[in-house]
């Protein structure tokens, strides 16, 4: 399978880049915000978990954002899609033959 997508493609994904980053930072934000809300802990053991919470969220953020080329788009696609970063309405943008390949890498990674 060619990891590489069309130009067009690769222009939506710039697009899409900033949505999925912005959606998932959301999303971290959103996590501590409940752990810092959590007035039923102390505030040792929520400090704990919210640093457990940015320290793997950020580990994931490199793994999925980082090294922003061509030649990753595939796999970022895949990753923000799969992480439901992206809609199906955001993804349908894409050609027919991308669509088509991030379905099948996400088919397989169910499937493990």
């Amino acid at each position: 399978m060619n990891d590489r997508i069309k130009e067009s493609d690769w222009k939506i994904f710039k697009e899409l880049q900033p949505l999925a980053l912005q959606r998932y930072c959301e999303g971290i934000m959103e996590e501590v915000d409940q752990i810092i809300s959590d007035t039923k802990r102390d505030s040792h053991e929520r400090y704990i978990e919210m640093y457990k919470i940015v320290r793997d969220g950020d580990k994931k953020l490199a793994h999925m954002f980082d090294g922003f080329s061509r030649s990753r788009a595939l796999d970022q696609l895949v990753m923000y899609y799969g992480n439901d970063l992206l809609s199906e309405e955001e993804v349908a943008q894409l050609s027919e033959e991308t669509q088509e390949k991030i379905l099948a890498i996400l088919k397989l990674w169910e499937e493990l």
